[in-house]
């Protein structure tokens, strides 16, 4: 049987400390990650100790201030680390991505005093985040969300009922837009909220045809009562926040799906090569080769175009468009390419027996996440051709 066994991704990394970062991210995925991945999505269980780990290693806010506990480091770097950690297991990838969404309000917008208070413990210091901004009634517009906070002297009282949210029931934090004046995107504003407060309950966590290991539960605010040094920038901006978090969320999705397509080639070409019929690896025969080279095509070009995306980031350019294409281009390649990496294996891709099915299933999610595709479509048709005409 030839030997094809999978080789680490070839990258180009900015500095000597990056290229150590992705080295330990490695060793982690070998010992801690990789080899519980199967069997604890099998089951349900999340690993809350895979991220303290994480957290202990400082990989939880590598795209932060050091002064505050984070890495310091690039998007460009930050976002490769995502991808390294989404082939082992899409769970923990897609989790350290939300995690950072849920910080990046504080880190953006909050004043000196609030990131000096929270920021160590978010960013290092054990904790686990969430983002709220999905409601029942409110997912691609997003700006038509119901949940209300109602100023109380000091205090602010949230009412409402928050959807979709990874991490729901478990995180430490989460970052809430909770509406505080009127009517659509003016009217919203961010919230810090406890994990632990009062009146915060979680709904049952959803069953899922993919990601089973990641809860994701609605949120059901009765009351909760948040001091106003938990709001996050001024009133009525919390919009304006949302959709700047979302424009580098975007890309963590994008880095995911590298991740999980790339982890789908490397099944597939290790049993195309392995596997004999009619007398030689079914790799000889033209057709599985032809599907191999697009599948590895679509990763290279994906995560080219995440790259560079990031790089703009990390130059303080405008880089909405580019993210917004990433995350389309990114998790459509991700799709296509683990359904193809099914029928590669054939009729053992559809079992259990092998992870390819859980990769395919995990793709679809990523269509959907943070803005579906077809709303990245018309994010990057309006930075074209300007707003809809109404």
């Amino acid at each position: 049987m030839p030997d094809r066994a999978p080789q680490p991704v070839e990258r180009q990394l900015p500095t000597e400390e990056s290229r150590d970062l992705i080295a330990l991210v490695r060793d982690i995925i070998q010992r801690e990650i990789a080899p519980r991945a199967a069997e604890e999505e099998d089951s349900g269980h999340f690993p809350r100790e895979v991220f303290s780990l994480l957290s202990e290693s400082g990989l939880l806010g590598l795209p932060y201030d050091s002064e505050y506990g984070g890495g310091d480091q690039p998007y460009e770097v930050y976002l490769q680390v995502l991808e390294e950690l989404a082939a082992a297991r899409l769970t923990v990838g897609l989790g350290v991505s939300v995690h950072s969404l849920a910080c990046h309000a504080l880190a953006r917008y909050g004043t000196k005093e609030q990131q000096t208070e929270h920021l160590p413990a978010m960013l290092g210091g054990g904790l686990l985040g969430a983002y709220c901004l999905s409601e029942p009634g409110s997912g691609s517009d997003a700006a038509s969300l119901r949940t209300k906070a109602v100023r109380d002297q000091d205090s602010w009282v949230i009412t409402g009922t928050k959807s979709w949210i990874t991490h729901g029931g478990i995180a430490d934090f989460y970052t809430v837009m909770a509406r505080t004046g009127g009517e659509g995107a003016r009217g919203i504003t961010a919230f810090l909220v406890p994990g632990d407060a009062q009146s915060l309950n979680a709904a049952a966590p959803e069953k899922k045809m993919g990601m089973k290991g990641s809860p994701t539960s609605q949120l059901h605010f009765d009351g909760v009562r948040v001091p106003d040094s938990r709001r996050i920038g001024e009133e009525g901006q919390g919009f304006a926040i949302a959709l700047s978090a979302l424009d580098s969320g975007r890309l963590g999705i994008a880095a995911c799906a590298v991740g999980v397509a790339q982890a789908a080639l490397d099944e597939a070409v290790s049993y195309a090569t392995g596997r004999r019929q009619f007398g030689r690896p079914i790799a000889d025969f033209q057709g599985l080769r032809f599907m191999l080279a697009d599948m590895a095509t679509r990763i290279e070009a994906g995560r080219a175009l995440y790259l560079a995306a990031a790089r703009l980031r990390d130059a303080g350019r405008p880089f909405s468009r580019q993210a917004a294409m990433a995350k389309l281009f990114c998790t459509d390649a991700a799709m296509s390419v683990t359904t193809d990496a099914v029928q590669v294996l054939g009729g053992y891709g559809y079992t259990l027996d092998f992870p390819v099915e859980r990769y395919m299933r995990e793709a679809k999610v990523l269509q959907i996440v943070e803005g579906t595709n077809q709303i990245q479509r018309m994010v990057i048709a309006r930075h074209l051709a300007g707003p809809e005409t109404r």
